[in-house]
């Protein structure tokens, strides 16, 4: 009953703080793309969701956020098939819920969330032997997104060490399918792509957290049994390390799955920690601590990042500021009375139609002053510093 607590606690949070997160950012140029042209599963539930529940930015991101609590059930119960003890496998969870990179996943409408969910479903359904659901599941998700494609790989190498014949056929049979429906560009010459992915894994992770996360990957590799989880983690991390020698990757095709072993990383941090006398500890709790403590800042900053405006020279620089402008534009917008709006930047007008900002002829909408005499100077400001201006004219 403790642990069940323990679980709905960190389900709670992990919810509240996506809903507050949600509430601080507007939809994106490459999210309205998705929700006004797209064709995919994505497009499908965003749209249907404000369809049910309105359009605003909670219902366009809440069939992810409900995929991403699913998705912390799921870890759990894996967990409990790995880990024996209470501690480590409410750690796990916890940790897999403070990510950077797993909130900034849930938090942008994109397919990340549902990946984890499927591979998290299929590797529960396959360790509990489960096989028929878990291989309907595998095949299910050739059709949800094309980045499913290297998990099939991770799991043929998986099937092909544990000489699993029927997984080993059925991911061969799955990514040959998946590449002939997809495809996958393997062009472009070496530009050193390699530091930019590890940045970007730091980022995910936290620097110190991922340095770690590998470490754990690695002396599984040498020294501990090696499960399906690590086969696919393992193998995702090694195949986007190498593609990016070569080309620039979309990380988050491989991200999602990398994530996934976490409770293998909690795994073998105890098993050294547990083997030393509690005199022998300190070391273990100061980088524990010091690990954990950078790990709430990152992943503070993805909910609390609008502050951060102060401290920069340049508002335009700021790392989320695609996610914001939009919302609070379409808000000073309609306090004008103005529903309607002919405005230069396409990506701006694609963003302030979610927020029922339409176009026409009737106003005009500037980034810069063109002439004496405009209706009204909109100054988007976030803690005090003005992040953008804009001009409104009535034209008839």
């Amino acid at each position: 009953m403790r642990e069940s607590f323990y679980l709905f606690l960190i389900l709670c949070i992990s919810g509240l703080l996506l809903i507050y997160g949600v509430h601080t950012i507007s939809i994106s140029y490459d999210e309205a793309i998705i929700f006004f042209h797209g064709t995919n599963l994505v497009h499908y539930m965003a749209l249907y969701s404000t369809k049910i529940f309105g359009q605003s930015d909670l219902a366009l991101r809440a069939p992810f956020i409900l995929f991403h609590l699913l998705s912390i059930i799921l870890l759990y119960k894996i967990g409990k098939l790995i880990l024996k003890r209470r501690l480590d496998r409410v750690l796990s969870v916890a940790i897999y819920a403070l990510l950077p990179g797993v909130n900034s996943v849930v938090l942008f409408v994109n397919s990340g969330s549902i990946v984890i969910f499927f591979t998290l479903l299929f590797v529960y359904l396959y360790m509990r032997e489960f096989k028929i659901g878990a291989y309907i599941v595998l095949m299910c998700s050739l059709f949800i997104d094309n980045s499913f494609a290297i998990l099939y790989v991770a799991l043929f190498f998986y099937a092909l060490f544990n000489r699993k014949k029927d997984l080993l056929i059925l991911t061969f049979i799955l990514f040959s399918l998946s590449m002939y429906i997809y495809g996958y560009n393997t062009g472009g010459k070496p530009k050193g792509y390699f530091l930019d992915t590890v940045g970007v894994y730091a980022i995910i992770f936290s620097p110190f957290l991922f340095l770690y996360f590998v470490y754990a990957l690695y002396r599984i590799l040498i020294k501990e049994e090696k499960n399906i989880l690590w086969y696919i983690s393992f193998f995702s991390l090694l195949f986007s390390l190498v593609l990016s020698l070569r080309q620039k990757l979309l990380l988050e095709d491989f991200a999602p799955f990398v994530v996934l072993a976490i409770p293998l990383m909690i795994k073998v941090f105890f098993n050294s920690y547990r083997v030393r006398l509690p005199q022998f500890r300190k070391y273990h709790n100061v980088i524990f601590t010091f690990v954990i403590a950078i790990l709430l800042f990152n992943t503070g900053l993805c909910f609390l990042n609008q502050p951060l405006y102060m401290l920069l020279k340049d508002p335009s620089k700021h790392f989320a500021i695609n996610y914001h402008v939009a919302k609070e534009l379409a808000v000073e917008l309609k306090k004008s009375g103005v529903t309607k709006v002919n405005i230069k930047d396409d990506k701006m007008a694609l963003r302030l139609k979610f927020y029922g900002i339409e176009g026409d002829d009737s106003y005009r909408l500037t980034n810069d002053k063109e002439v004496d005499g405009y209706q009204r100077k909109i100054e988007i400001v976030y803690y005090g510093i003005k992040v953008r201006t804009f001009y409104l004219y009535r034209i008839s």
